[in-house]
């Protein structure tokens, strides 16, 4: 009887004990666990950004990391979506087989189908180059190595595309433009006087952020207010002028339209909120993606893209202007963060390979279906004149957009090392471009 008392006394007291200890467990704060690679903010952006936005970032950044980091939450549909990285998105047009998805250590997590890969060697294999500049082509395919996707890149001030490697994916009807669709949001969003770079936003999960750092560390819940602050009617009326929807290129035999809705995306699914933190709901092309942000480049000018495929075209070429963009007064806001995002955000990988001249992206990283997507969207001001890459991947989990910003670093180093910087003459646009409308 005595020993009955004993162990029962005992036992009282140790599940006392654990159900103290495990809600101190609940309680405490979660440590924010850092690559040893990752740099800090420097002193100039440490001191400029409020602690509570530092916080901020750091409880809910919605960077483009890797699917491992962050909760995975189950969303409509069976879909997956771990901040920035594996949203799952719809993707227009093009159809996928569905992801298997299981349970690893109580968490859903998402089985990717697709390959990252293609047979060493057979990148850009059937690609028409005779009108793209050789020296530009070959360092794009040799940055791609046997990653499974395509690179475009583009003169800023004239239009012409230099490179398209993996031609057939590039002039597809495109994919989730994952958070790539925040420098189009952030742009609407200055051209409304709404913000400023400097601005401060409440973020959904506390805290407060400005333009430069959501940029920069590609935080979702500060482009989900903007979103909500912009309205759908007035988010798709900037969209449309900065080329979304429509086509990019001029006569680019082959070329597929990535969509853009009529309408916002059901409040179940995020709304207006998600359409402008990872593009729900919208497909993009990387010639879409590259036409715009060689509007940021050159100060506003939206060119028709052309592709020469000839010689003859090369000696005929002249620029065509779609429409003249009135976004020349807010360029240095958004430079800023696009600068961020390379040199301490979610491109840092950038840096590794290339530092020469200052280098200005946005990366994005979702996944739909067994897919997932890697962008990275970027412009230099090259001696030869403005550069702007876009660099999309498809694949697994080897396929994200810090990757494909690695592969821009990549990009340009090859370039340096074939002294294109130093020996180019720089391609002259012609004075008397034309105008469509």
């Amino acid at each position: 009887m005595k020993f009955s008392s004993v162990w029962a006394i005992a036992s009282l007291m140790a599940g006392l004990t654990f159900g103290a200890s495990d809600l101190a467990a609940l309680n405490a704060p979660r440590a924010l666990h850092r690559s040893k690679a990752e740099p800090r903010l420097s002193s100039r952006h440490a001191a400029a950004t409020p602690r509570a936005a530092r916080r901020a970032g750091a409880r809910a950044a919605a960077s483009d990391a890797p699917a491992a980091r962050g909760k995975h939450a189950r969303g409509k549909k069976g879909r997956v979506a771990a901040d920035d990285s594996v949203a799952a998105l719809p993707r227009s047009a093009r159809g996928r087989r569905a992801a298997l998805r299981g349970r690893r250590r109580g968490k859903f997590a998402e089985i990717f189908t697709a390959s990252s890969f293609v047979p060493s060697g057979t990148v850009g294999l059937g690609d028409r180059t005779a009108g793209e500049d050789p020296v530009v082509r070959q360092a794009a395919v040799e940055a791609m190595g046997d990653m499974n996707g395509t690179a475009v890149v583009i003169n800023a001030d004239t239009g012409r595309v230099l490179a398209m490697v993996n031609q057939k994916l590039a002039l597809a009807p495109g994919a989730e433009p994952c958070s790539t669709i925040k420098i189009t949001v952030a742009m609407a969003a200055l051209s409304e006087g709404l913000v400023t770079r400097e601005t401060p936003v409440a973020l959904a999960g506390g805290g407060r952020m400005n333009m430069t750092q959501a940029l920069a560390h590609s935080n979702n819940l500060y482009f989900e207010s903007l979103g909500r602050m912009l309205g759908f009617e007035r988010l798709h009326h900037y969209e449309q002028q900065f080329g979304l929807g429509e086509l990019a290129g001029y006569n680019i035999a082959g070329e597929q339209l990535g969509q853009y809705p009529d309408h916002e995306i059901a409040a179940s699914q995020g709304g207006v909120g998600r359409m402008c933190s990872f593009g729900q709901g919208i497909s993009l092309t990387p010639l879409q993606l590259g036409a715009y942000v060689a509007a940021l480049a050159n100060g506003g000018t939206l060119y028709y893209l052309q592709h020469p495929t000839t010689p003859e075209e090369i000696a005929s070429f002249q620029p065509k202007v779609k429409r003249t963009l009135d976004i020349a007064r807010y360029l240095p806001e958004i430079q800023e963060g696009m600068a961020g995002a390379v040199e301490y955000g979610t491109a840092r990988r950038l840096r590794a390979s290339f530092q020469e001249f200052p280098v200005f992206g946005k990366t994005g990283t979702c996944s739909d279906r067994g897919t997932r997507f890697g962008w990275f969207a970027s412009f230099t001001h090259a001696p030869q004149g403005n550069l702007v890459t876009v660099f999309f991947l498809e694949g697994g989990r080897p396929v994200f957009g810090p990757r494909a910003a690695e592969l821009t670093g990549l990009f340009y180093k090859g370039l340096r090392d074939r002294d294109y910087f130093r020996t180019q003459e720089a391609e002259v646009a012609s004075p008397s471009a034309t105008v469509s409308r």
